[in-house]
């Protein structure tokens, strides 16, 4: 303490020899132009990306509400009668031509040759026709030629009358006898007309061109037919379905649907856009489409067509909009998307998809530009 009263630091001989800290070094020149490159090029990224989405904003139309679709035939006999065989279960695989099922033939078979056989019948029936057309041809000749003898014994016995050579009973006996020639010749001439129109009003008529044949014909065509259809068939390639009423020995009829064919042959996407995203969108224009089942696979497709309505406009019981608590819902409109290059991918009906259309590509791009 100093004389004064008053306190003075004390002398600290080791802070007087500690050293003064060592200025900062300086940082290399190729570290400061590293950062002012990445600080300069980072607004030309943000203009870069900016830019692109600017471009291309409102071109590419997506949606994920869409799914795969495959034409299903529904497979009903044409004939009645139980099934025989049944040679094909669930999830077959067939091509064009394979036999889905058989039924009983038997009946079909008999009613097939008791066809032939009433075919038979007809033909032999227009031989007869024409047969009795040639006898009553003859028997007009017979009854012509009757009358033009008659004629001249009673043009005779009236010349003899007149001459008071023959007796009134004599003439009158030959007047009688041409008046009774004459009514001979008119019904014979009837039998003719009659006999004519039996053979369709042509004497020279080939016989499976008569009325009664052609008709024996078009049923035995129609027993043929028949017989037929009791083999049914695959109409195209496909996968069997639904084929809990394809049992052996169960009764069909036709109209009655037996089973269900999936054609693996033609598939397309069914895509619900919603209806502000089909301003610029055109038929054949691009897109490409990704199926839930095989993730990371994009096949390629165009826009085959759009459809008429909405999807509540076809719905079994329409929404109705005139009501006081009415609330405004975007709506959706299918549209169909057609492969163009399937890929060969196993694809089944009902599977999930994910829908991008370019809206600047294809035939309707211009028309699309010159309604804006």
């Amino acid at each position: 303490m100093s004389a004064d009263g008053g306190n003075k630091p004390e002398f600290d001989p080791a802070a007087k020899a500690a050293p003064a800290p060592a200025p900062a070094r300086a940082q290399p020149a190729r570290g400061r132009w590293r950062r002012y490159l990445i600080m300069a090029s980072l607004p030309v990224v943000i203009a870069i990306i900016g830019g692109y989405f600017w471009l291309t904003g409102g071109r590419y139309m997506s949606t994920n509400d869409a799914y795969v679709h495959l034409d299903k035939v529904t497979v009903s006999p044409l004939v009645s009668g139980p099934i025989v065989e049944a040679p094909v279960h669930e999830n077959d695989v067939v091509a064009p031509g394979d036999v889905l099922f058989v039924i009983d033939p038997q009946p079909y078979r008999i009613a097939l040759e008791a066809a032939n056989a009433a075919l038979a019948s007809a033909r032999l029936q227009v031989d007869e026709l024409r047969a009795a057309y040639q006898e009553a041809v003859a028997a007009e000749q017979a009854a012509s030629d009757d009358v033009a003898f008659k004629q001249k014994a009673f043009d005779r016995q009236q010349g003899l009358l007149a001459k008071g050579v023959a007796s009134q009973a004599t003439y009158d006996s030959a007047e009688n006898d041409l008046h009774s020639a004459e009514q001979t010749l008119v019904q014979a001439k009837q039998h003719t007309v009659s006999a004519l129109a039996a053979l369709g009003g042509d004497a020279a008529i080939k016989t499976d061109d008569h009325p009664l044949v052609l008709a024996a014909l078009a049923a035995r065509d129609k027993a043929a037919l028949d017989l037929a259809h009791t083999t049914v068939t695959a109409p195209a390639a496909g996968m069997v379905a639904q084929t809990d009423r394809l049992v052996v020995g169960q009764q069909v009829a036709p109209g009655i649907a037996v089973m269900s064919l999936v054609e693996t042959g033609s598939s397309w996407v069914e895509a619900n856009f919603k209806e502000t995203d089909l301003t610029k969108m055109a038929a054949g224009q691009a897109a490409t489409v990704t199926i839930d089942a095989y993730p990371g696979k994009q096949l390629q497709g165009e826009v085959a067509g759009i459809g008429a309505g909405t999807g509540a406009e076809f719905a079994l019981l329409p929404a109705q909009n005139a009501t006081g608590n009415w609330v405004k819902v975007v709506q959706r409109v299918p549209v169909r998307i057609r492969f163009t290059a399937p890929d060969g991918l196993p694809l089944r009906s009902g599977l999930s998809a994910s829908v991008s259309v370019d809206t600047a590509s294809g035939p309707g791009t211009a028309a699309a530009a010159d309604a804006q």
